[in-house]
């Protein structure tokens, strides 16, 4: 659950607290932590998640919001884990947060690196399709994780592992990309300078 629920939340972490506590809240699953289950909580996971999902699908705002999320993904990701792991302080407790916080870490690079492979493409629909496919394997992730939780890591691995190798596959593309908008903005601040 801690390396599924860290795999998940690299590429959104509000639908894995979202879908955790309300699998708790439902009784699905009674090994959802009572943090995740709190009102105040799922509220607050319910409102970024939406926002996420209108940000995810806009060409280049998803790259901005991604590299927001740098920071954010892998804590969340860390918290849960730790949560799922128990709030004794112990050391597995600590292991815990840090595998859920670096797996969390290499999903968001992941996400973040073929998003940017994917805004190199003219149309927006990529990102639509693509930010849907994620949203959709994050639930089903999820919800395989809550009734079995050893097949979620599992499926979760081989997500991981695709998507690392796809990333260094697409890595031309993905500087071709950084070099246009680097362009771009060398342009823009040659225009305003007056000539």
């Amino acid at each position: 659950m801690i390396f599924t629920a860290g795999w998940a939340s690299g590429i959104n972490a509000y639908a894995v607290v979202l879908l955790l506590g309300l699998a708790g809240v439902t009784g699905l699953s009674d090994d959802v932590p009572a943090g995740l289950q709190r009102t105040d909580v799922l509220i607050a996971a319910a409102v970024l998640f939406l926002v996420e999902a209108v940000a995810d699908k806009v060409p280049y705002l998803d790259s901005f919001w991604d590299a927001l999320h740098t920071v954010v993904r892998p804590a969340s990701a860390a918290v849960v884990a730790a949560l799922i792991a128990g709030s004794d302080g112990s050391l597995p407790e600590l292991a815990a947060a840090a595998v859920g916080g670096a797996t969390a870490l290499v999903s968001h690079l992941v996400k973040a690196g073929l998003r940017a492979a994917i805004n190199t493409s003219p149309e927006p629909a990529s990102n639509i399709v693509a930010s849907t496919a994620e949203d959709l394997s994050v639930a089903g992730v999820i919800t395989l994780a809550v009734f079995h939780p050893v097949a979620a890591s599992i499926v979760a691995a081989i997500l991981l592992f695709f998507g690392v190798l796809l990333v260094w596959l697409l890595a031309g593309r993905i500087r071709r990309f950084r070099r246009r908008l680097r362009e771009r903005r060398e342009r823009r601040a040659t225009a305003a300078v007056p000539g």
